[in-house]
Formats: C-alpha cells, structure tokens, sequence
C-alpha cells in the first residue's frame, strides 16, 4: 500500500496549486499517516517546506519552475519524443492504456502529463508502476532539473523515484543520452522550417489548461 499512497500524495501536490491547495496539503499528511520509508519521506519534506508560505507564493513558484523551462516540463513524452510527430502516436497509446485498465483521466489534461500517471498509478498499481518505470528516463531529467533549480518540488520527484526497482544498463544510457541530447526534434517543408507539433507546446498546454 506505501506506493499508491506515495503515489497519489505526489500527483496532488505536483497539480497547479489552485484554490484547493490549503486542502491538499493536509490531506496529503493525512494519507501518509505512519507511513515509513525513503518515499513518504522526501513527500513530507516536500510538505514542511511549502506549507507555510504566503496564499499566492505556490503559484508564482509552480509557474516559474514548470512554466519556464523545458527542462522542467512534466509532460513525460515531450523527453523521449520532443516537438515530433511520434508524440502524437505516445499520447494516443496513453490513453488507451488507460482504457484498458478500465481508467478515463479528465480531459483538462494530457494524458502523459506526469500528475495523471501517477493518479493511474495509484489507482492500477501493477499497471501504473510499470508505466512510471517506462518513464525512468523522462522522471530523471526531470528530477536533475528541479534540483538544479534548487526547487523543492524535486523531493516530490525524488520521492517516485525511490519506489521504483533500481535501473538497468539500458536505462542508466538513455538518461544519459538523453541529458546529452535533449528531447528529439524535427523539421519538415520547405527550407527546412521547424513544424508546427500535432500537440503543441507542452508549456502553453500547461498554461492554457490553467486559464
């Protein structure tokens, strides 16, 4: 049961902090209870430094560090595909895994955006944390530019990562390709000009399902 709570705990807390936020918070100290562990223990971290801080200073902070930078995008497929067309393909097989599992996320959001992974992973446990492991790559760019950033939010990240199983020689690469390279990027039509992406730009999706 430690990793669907600590699962659950950092899909709320790493959604915008809206109106609700003064809730989230101890419900999130609620739901962890006496749980022990690396994982509910970086979520706690995470909690005592954000808990008290002025009304509108979540927000500024959410949108500087995932607003602002690619490097810090939760949009898990914009990693391993980019501005390419093969992310639409990701997001399609997205949601139908979720189908499959007898799961509909809102609409408000992509389906690769990295709170409603880890909603389906609280929810189809086996399911979902076999798709967070298929994300290893994506979750450790992520969690290396948030603590570049000295954000706190990283803790979060930190926290998913201790509750996965320890990653092979393949993966150890793709991280570091990917850390090399950056996300994917393509150019089609004439004079080589960039395409426009089927999804558009993960920040102003993030932007635009805030308004």
């Amino acid at each position: 049961m430690i990793k669907p709570i600590v699962w659950q705990s950092a899909s709320l807390l790493l959604n915008y902090p809206g109106p609700g936020w003064a809730r989230t918070v101890p419900l999130v100290t609620d739901a962890l209870g006496r749980v022990t562990g690396p994982a509910a223990d970086a979520v706690r971290r995470f909690v005592r430094q954000t808990r008290d801080v002025e009304p509108l200073e979540p927000q500024a902070r959410y949108v500087a560090t995932f607003d602002r930078s690619r490097r810090r995008t939760l949009y898990m497929t914009y990693y391993t595909d980019g501005d390419t067309r093969s992310r639409g393909a990701s997001l399609a097989a997205l949601k139908a895994r979720y189908r499959s599992a007898g799961w509909a996320p809102e609409e408000a959001e992509l389906p690769d955006f990295l709170p409603v992974m880890l909603e389906f992973a609280a929810r189809c446990p086996a399911a979902g944390g076999e798709l967070l492991a298929e994300h290893r790559a994506g979750l450790e760019l992520l969690r290396r530019g948030l603590h570049d950033h000295g954000s706190s939010y990283a803790l979060l990240v930190d926290a998913v990562r201790a509750t996965l199983p320890a990653p092979g020689r393949a993966e150890r690469r793709a991280v570091r390709s990917a850390a090399r390279t950056g996300p994917p990027a393509e150019t089609v039509g004439l004079d080589g000009a960039p395409e426009v992406p089927a999804f558009g730009d993960p920040i102003a999706a993030a932007e635009g399902a805030r308004r």
